[in-house]
């Protein structure tokens, strides 16, 4: 009989939320969109077997918990934003091995055209 896996991963792809995140006060006063990636690796659990969703990881909870950071006080770094992002999901979830969170800022003050600029953390680090 083959052997289970240990872990699975669970992916949340461009969540989007508008924050006033930056290091300029024009980001502050303005604000814009953010979009959050999400790639979670989670250990397994008979959970999956049972088809329950206890002692499972939610990902609508986990949605509403970068949510809540994301659109929560303001971060001059968006690498603190994701950090921050990394470490209440695997707070949240104790199933979570590691999260790596990407965050877009598609409005970055630079001096250039560009489609947006991103950052991923992972935590824990490996």
């Amino acid at each position: 009989m083959p052997e289970k896996p240990a872990s699975y991963e669970i992916n949340l792809k461009n969540c989007a939320f508008f924050a006033r995140h930056g290091v300029h006060n024009e980001e502050e006063v303005l604000g814009q969109r953010f979009f959050v990636d999400a790639e979670l690796l989670v250990k397994r659990t008979d959970a999956l077997d049972r088809d329950d969703i206890e002692g499972t990881v939610d990902y609508g909870v986990i949605f509403a918990v970068i949510e809540q950071i994301v659109s929560g006080k303001r971060r001059y770094l968006i690498e603190a934003l994701a950090l921050d992002v990394a470490k209440a999901v695997c707070q949240r979830y104790t199933q979570i091995l590691s999260a790596k969170i990407t965050i877009r800022k598609p409005q970055a003050p630079v001096p250039g055209i560009l489609d947006y600029v991103s950052v991923s953390v992972t935590w824990p680090d490996s």
